[in-house]
């Protein structure tokens, strides 16, 4: 459970917000971001082999994985991986790619298995990606079937959901998560249930829409009968943390609000005060944003599909609600989300437009915003600020305000 060490300098936070007339002392000018970061080929190439084949990123839940042999293909970053339970009900990730001639080892986007075999030429591997058995054995001398198992993924869960990555000396999940785990044990990871998932395609570059979800500065503007009737941004208070993590907590303009899509939902009861009576919003670099509550979570997930388009899928869980299907509640809740997502997306596709023009020379961050150019120095260094033309490197400023715990 979060403990009161997190707590109170989350209230503190937002106490100064409401109160502060400036920037606080020492807080820089945030330099622009170049536009060519949203457009450049070379740049896009970069990211693409640096973050997103490089990175933790969120694969799915174990419910969608319920029985040893049920298994899932995600292919998210380009490459084809497979991700299954073992009969030791290990998930495991492996590329969907047989050690023979590449053939596909799964065709289907999900199901069940008793084991994996290659339908091009028959080579059979357990679920724990060990090869088994080939066809005309005496065709392969000097074949030791020990190392021809197919290629493992990292694959690393936080409570019920499971994460991928395609670097095989990445940091540990937990470990590159920092202090978030500790922050969410108050919403039980390891009793979260999935709910609901549906994908929207967006016509403009992941980072373009991204951006939206990392501030609150537009509230006033695209939200005046929904989201802003109930959080007051003035009061919103924000911790960055190392390897482009952060945290945005926004307050409720009354105390006694409750979110009517929410009436009749098992809560938790192990909710800190911040999840249960505010608007705690993570990110989880580099792709993952979720308003977390004591009611339901929701992984908002920015997937790119190309230089100009990309995918925003959204994932729905809550407190296990004791068997069968998710409660009626729910319908109500996932319709009031959807129109508030409509707010969110319905300027990217201009905003696409706008990057590319040559009306479009950077983007202009306030202070507000800072998360934004959080993300992208993070990206640089993930990149190498050294493989980066110089013309579109973001400037180092925000290392001082970042902090390796809410209470530091």
């Amino acid at each position: 459970m979060v403990n009161r060490a997190s707590v109170e300098p989350i209230k503190a936070g937002m106490r100064y917000e409401f109160e502060r007339t400036e920037p606080p002392p020492g807080f820089p000018k945030l330099p622009r971001i170049p536009g060519g970061r949203y457009t450049d080929p070379g740049f896009l190439a970069l990211e693409h082999r640096y973050l997103w084949q490089r990175s933790w990123l969120y694969a799915c839940h174990l419910d969608e994985l319920p029985q040893p042999g049920s298994f899932l293909l995600f292919k998210r970053t380009g490459s084809p991986i497979l991700i299954v339970r073992g009969k030791d009900d290990v998930v495991r990730a492996f590329y969907n790619t047989c050690r023979h001639r590449g053939g596909p080892v799964v065709k289907e986007p999900a199901g069940r298995a008793e084991g994996l075999v290659c339908q091009y030429h028959g080579w059979t591997y357990g679920l724990d990606g060990r090869l088994l058995n080939l066809r005309d054995k005496r065709d392969f001398p000097d074949f030791d079937p020990r190392c021809y198992g197919l290629n493992a993924v990292r694959c690393e869960r936080l409570g019920n959901w499971v994460f991928v990555n395609e670097d095989p000396d990445a940091t540990p999940l937990l470990a590159s998560l920092g202090e978030i785990p500790a922050l969410w044990a108050d919403i039980q990871p390891e009793q979260q249930r999935f709910v609901h998932k549906k994908s929207y395609r967006v016509k403009c570059n992941v980072k373009v829409l991204l951006d939206a979800f990392l501030e609150v500065y537009h509230l006033k503007s695209i939200h005046q009968n929904t989201v802003d009737r109930f959080l007051d941004y003035r009061g919103t208070t924000i911790t960055l943390w190392p390897h482009g993590h952060s945290l945005m907590v926004t307050p409720n303009r009354r105390p006694d609000w409750v979110d009517p899509g929410t009436k009749g939902l098992l809560r938790l009861a192990s909710a800190s005060e911040i999840t249960a009576n505010h608007n705690p919003s993570y990110h989880v670099f580099p792709n993952l944003v979720t308003p977390i509550a004591d009611s339901g979570i929701p992984f908002i997930l920015f997937w790119p599909a190309g230089a100009r388009e990309m995918e925003i899928e959204v994932v729905w869980f809550a407190p296990d609600w004791g068997g069968g299907e998710p409660p009626p509640q729910w319908q109500t809740r996932l319709a009031n989300f959807e129109r508030i997502l409509y707010e969110d997306t319905q300027f990217a596709e201009y905003i696409q437009e706008s990057v590319e023009s040559p009306g479009f020379n950077g983007v202009n961050l306030n202070y507000q915003e800072r998360r934004i150019y959080h993300w992208h120095e993070e990206l640089d260094r993930r990149i190498g600020a050294e493989r980066v033309a110089e013309h579109l490197r973001v400037q180092p400023v925000l290392a001082p305000f970042v902090v390796e715990t809410i209470a530091s």
